[in-house]
């Protein structure tokens, strides 16, 4: 049985889990810790740890994939949403590997949601162009074509109109600490999709993040040309996404073209 170890890193909480890749189920609990105050990097990894060590089942040799809630580019995190700054240029899969011993793939946290769902979830085989939101404290993004990942789009930071930085103005977040309807976060959402609807031409939109369970009440009131869909995997698509980025990583699974967003993101020498 192909198994690999994922890691998912958020401002409020770290989750990890050990995943049956054939099946995309979690062959554990779903172990979650709190993220520590000030979300530092030191007490992050000692976190992480603490997960590896209470998952007895998982084999020394699974791959280890970690998402974070960062721009990864070269194992360094170039941004940080919720967490300490000073994982701003940050050398982090670096200082994962040293601290557990263990080699990892690091990548970006709306990246391995979105993978997942093009391995397991809402995207499994689907052939064209499919963009994923996550609508949270933020709007983190993925866009996948052909099972194929490009890495780091951060397309919840767009401007449109006179709102810069959309996520500002139509995140989650936004719509709790407003109080707005679903029908008036509705109308935010529907400049939001239009707009990506009208730069990338996508077959399909996947909508994710903890809002995503009450998608009745918002996605039927969009009128988009693209189908659009609520994210299959929920909590857990963080893990199964960087696991599953891991064992592609390592050899450990077929190719199914992942590994061009480990090089990508994670650039080696030939």
């Amino acid at each position: 049985m192909a198994q690999a170890i994922g890691i998912d890193i958020g401002g409020t909480g770290i989750k990890g889990g050990l995943v049956d890749l054939d099946s995309g189920q979690l062959l554990s609990d779903r172990i979650k810790h709190p993220t520590p105050d000030g979300g530092q990097p030191d007490d992050v990894v000692a976190v992480v740890k603490t997960i590896l060590a209470e998952l007895s089942d998982a084999e020394d040799t699974a791959p280890i994939g970690v998402c974070f809630p960062a721009v990864v580019r070269g194992g360094r995190t170039m941004s940080a949403a919720n967490v300490s700054k000073k994982w701003i240029g940050l050398a982090a899969e670096k200082l994962f590997e040293q601290a557990l011993g263990h080699d990892i793939t690091f990548v970006n946290d709306a990246d391995a949601a979105g993978y997942a769902e093009s391995e397991y979830g809402a995207a499994k085989g689907h052939d064209g162009l499919v963009i994923m939101t996550t609508l949270g404290t933020g709007i983190g993004s993925a866009i996948i074509y052909r099972n194929l990942l490009v890495p780091n789009a951060e397309l919840g930071h767009i401007d449109i109109g006179e709102h810069a930085d959309f996520e500002k103005y139509a995140s989650n977040a936004v719509r709790e600490k407003k109080e707005l309807s679903w029908k008036q976060w509705a109308e935010r959402l529907q400049t939001y999709y239009a707009t990506l609807e009208k730069l990338f031409s996508p077959d399909l939109f996947i909508v994710g993040g903890g809002v995503s369970k009450h998608a009745e009440e918002f996605l039927p009131l969009l009128e988009l040309d693209t189908p659009i869909v609520a994210a299959a995997l929920r909590n857990n698509a963080g893990i199964l996404g960087a696991a599953s980025l891991a064992a592609h990583g390592s050899g450990d699974r077929p190719s199914t073209g992942a590994e061009h967003l480990v090089r990508a993101t994670n650039p080696v020498a030939p």
